[in-house]
């Protein structure tokens, strides 16, 4: 009775293991649909991301490209969630977990969940409206630099127009200065010609003089001895006043050629000078155009050179991006070993199910024995139904030993996971190091667009040096009337207004209309986004609803799993029981022949299903030495990755180093940079100096002119002298001679009085003042020159020891 209830148990128990069974398979496939519908989930939460994450980055190019900080630049590099974040965080909040990126997740219920998830969110769109605020205040920027840019170009206009003005007056005054010149070469020519009609008349006057005294000298001819001693006293007098006079004549001609000469080499010089600015040779073999090319060559070769740099650069960026390749690569390989590794231990938990059922299998064979051994009181077969449980036991044996190798497989397969982990961890580590690089390659790339910007300005900067030079050499080289140039470029500067409005309008308009389109796809994307996450929140709230009842179901069934359990275990101690039992029954086994060939029959099929399972024993040890392989490889494969680390490792070393080199490259140019606003001052300096050198030209100019207006009067003076002259010979002829005479000794008096210094009146002139053309003796001159305040003693002009020159009269 005891063995067909324990069998009436067991059928039951059999049921009941089926119906689990059926209630495991409906459960799977719940779990299966449940993870379809996480993995489409999944699927929107990427897209919904991927959107986000665009939007972003058209936020952050956009005002990248209204000329916005670098700032926000590192945040194109989405950041990678920590593992123990993600291992922290149940299986299906994962993505959910991904896409909020935030490292402080805990242990939450449903409500903090949806409260955390709320706030992320809320922290993600404050992200955004700050981009967008950034943005904004980067194009408001741009339209105050464009302003600024059109006030600095009217400011350059402005000047452009100071200069032309300048260049004009300046050549004006040039030709006033001829005109000038011309009309003091026509001066002197008349006073040289005024000067020898004096001397004519002169001459003319003392032989008048002669003969009307040798005329009653012949009439009278008893005049006394002391009469003739005067007379011949007299005209020693006047022949030496003649003498001086015809001397003084001389020495101002020749001071007039002097001055003649001068003017000449002077006007040569002009001409020389107005050749050389003609001339283009002379402008290319100047010293600030041999500089401005020498600095083009230099900044030439600098661009070629970071050009070059540039390049290099980029090939080193693509091979990171082929060894990012690599290794991501690796991590699918890693990834295979793991699912091949979690693969092999489902079949491992398949043979413990085998095992489980063999074992159930001999314990319904050893019911049968024992019911045979009931039914049959033969005692011949007692030794072969030893030998049964003896093979039986044996094979239960050899089942144990099955089940403990299987077990020591687990254990390696779960040292397999623990170095898989470690692999893991290598490998985040790994990513890291790889993302410290690229931080440091998006430095350099920042650094080198810094150069290239520095790079763009002196290119302007020498297109405008050479817009300068060209504008010299059309200047030198242009031969049409000032009037055709300032028409031309009056009607280019018109042009050029006009196309430059016309500009700033149409890429104000592109601007505007770009900057509405952009804005219209971003609130159309955050439509987009909000729609779809508001129903993710609906497939999440039903996905959390689906887990916690499947949830339940699997407590549920462990409780039962428990329960039976602990009603196999009883059936085992009753399994005990029966064997003292079975000691009993034994003396009835002899009378079941036929029901023992039966069971020979039986222990045959359960040698032949012993024998299969030995095989595929054999086929489980060949599965795991080829895991084993794998693994190996695998290892393999990631010492040669952890090589190959080592490598970019050094290889981020000498980029460092290259980068120090470029930092030394960059602090050389900006010292030529520095020199060159040197140049640049000192060629204002030069431009200031000229523009003092004109001022000094213009008083020069003027007096010249005072000059002139002093050699007119001068000249109307000697007219005025020459009618005294004449009207002096008029009355010479009717009154006495003893009158002329004095007359005349007066007048060379006069003359040796002009002669006579004016600040001593002792000494003759000597030295002349070239600033003011006043005559002094060299000893009263040298006198003022010891001063510090050096004055002309006649019109009070400043000169210098310079200023002071010699002259013969």
């Amino acid at each position: 009775m005891d063995a067909t209830a324990l069998h009436y148990e067991n059928q039951k128990l059999v049921q009941q293991l089926e119906a689990q069974k059926s209630e495991m398979h409906v459960l799977e496939a719940k779990f299966k649909e449940l993870r379809n519908e996480q993995s489409s989930y999944d699927n929107t939460l990427i897209s919904l991301d991927k959107m986000w994450n665009q939007l972003v980055d058209d936020l952050i190019l956009l005002g990248v490209r209204f000329g916005g900080g670098l700032n926000n630049l590192p945040a194109l590099d989405h950041e990678e969630l920590s593992e123990e974040s993600i291992e922290s965080c149940p299986s299906e909040e994962i993505f959910l977990f991904m896409l909020l990126k935030s490292n402080n997740y805990g242990k939450k219920d449903d409500n903090s969940l949806l409260e955390f998830a709320e706030e992320a969110l809320a922290l993600r769109r404050s992200a955004t409206l700050a981009l967008m605020r950034s943005l904004q205040e980067a194009i408001a920027a741009q339209q105050a630099r464009s302003e600024a840019i059109s006030i600095v170009n009217g400011k350059h206009k402005r000047y452009l127009d100071e200069i032309e003005a300048f260049k004009s007056s300046y050549s004006k005054e040039l030709q006033e200065i001829k005109h000038l010149s011309g009309e003091l070469e026509e001066t002197m020519a008349e006073l040289e010609e005024s000067r020898r009609k004096l001397v004519i008349l002169q001459l003319q006057r003392h032989g008048s003089s002669l003969m009307n005294m040798s005329g009653p000298n012949a009439v009278n001819g008893a005049v006394s001895a002391d009469k003739s001693s005067d007379e011949n006293m007299g005209w020693g007098d006047l022949k030496d006043a003649v003498d001086e006079a015809k001397t003084l004549a001389g020495n101002r001609l020749l001071e007039l050629h002097e001055t003649q000469e001068d003017n000449l080499i002077l006007s040569n010089q002009l001409e020389d000078l107005q050749a050389q600015l003609k001339d283009d040779n002379y402008i290319f073999t100047s010293k600030p155009y041999t500089i401005l090319s020498d600095k083009l060559h230099h900044m030439n070769a600098e661009i070629e050179r970071y050009k070059g740099l540039v390049e290099v650069l980029q090939n080193d960026k693509n091979q990171f991006l082929q060894r990012e390749k690599e290794m991501c690569a690796k991590g699918e390989s890693v990834d295979n070993i793991e699912q091949s590794i979690t693969a092999y231990e489902a079949k491992i938990e398949e043979l413990e199910h085998q095992i489980l059922k063999s074992m159930a299998e001999k314990n319904d064979l050893e019911i049968k024995v024992e019911e045979s051994l009931q039914d049959s009181g033969k005692k011949d077969f007692k030794d072969e139904i030893h030998v049964m449980a003896a093979a039986l036991s044996k094979e239960m044996e050899m089942m144990e030993n099955q089940l403990n190798r299987s077990k020591d497989a687990a254990s390696e397969a779960l040292a397999l996971r623990e170095e898989a982990e470690s692999l893991r961890t290598l490998l985040a580590k790994k990513i890291s190091e790889q993302k410290e690089i690229s931080d440091r390659y998006n430095a350099q790339v920042s650094e080198i667009k810094s150069l290239k910007e520095l790079i763009e300005t002196l290119e302007k900067e020498n297109q405008e040096l050479e817009f300068i030079v060209d504008m010299y050499g059309k200047e030198c080289s242009e031969s049409r009337t000032i009037t055709e140039i300032k028409e031309s470029e009056n009607r280019a500067r018109k042009q050029a207004e006009y196309l430059r409005t016309s500009l700033e309008e149409h890429s104000l308009e592109l601007r505007v209309k770009a900057a509405n389109e952009a804005e219209t796809a971003c609130q159309r994307r955050l439509c987009i986004a909000e729609a779809e996450l508001e129903e993710l929140r609906t497939d999440v709230d039903a996905s959390e609803r689906d887990v916690l009842e499947l949830k339940e179901a699997i407590r549920i069934k462990e409780a039962e799993g428990d329960a039976y359990i602990s009603e196999i275990e009883t059936i085992g101690q009753a399994y005990e029981d029966m064997q003292t039992q079975n000691q009993h029954l034994l003396q009835q086994v002899a009378d079941r022949d036929d029901f023992n060939i039966k069971l020979v029959s039986d222990s045959v099929k359960t040698k032949q299903a012993s024998a299969s399972l030995l095989s595929e024993k054999h086929l489980l040890q060949k599965q795991l030495h080829q895991v084993n392989s794998s693994l190996e490889s695998s290892k393999q494969k990631l010492s040669r990755g952890e090589e190959q680390m080592k490598a970019y490792v050094a290889q981020a070393i000498k980029t460092s180093s290259e980068n120090r080199h470029h930092a030394i490259t960059i602090e050389k140019t900006l010292l030529e940079v520095s020199e060159a606003e040197k140049e640049l001052k000192w060629l204002r300096s030069a431009v200031g100096s000229s523009e003092k050198e004109y001022e000094q030209n213009q008083k020069k100019i003027a007096e010249l002119r005072t000059e002139l207006e002093r050699e007119r009067s001068e000249k109307r003076k000697l007219e005025e002298e020459y009618e005294e002259v004449k009207n002096e010979v008029a009355e010479l002829t009717s009154e006495n001679e003893e009158a002329t005479i004095q007359k005349l000794q007066d007048e060379i008096k006069e003359c040796k009085a002009i002669l006579k210094c004016g600040v001593c009146f002792d000494r003759p002139k000597e030295v002349v003042i070239t600033k003011c053309f006043h005559l002094f003796c060299s000893t009263c001159i040298q006198r003022n020159l010891e001063l510090r305040h050096r004055k002309c003693p006649g019109c009070g002009t400043p000169f210098g020891q310079n200023d002071v020159r010699e002259v013969k009269i």
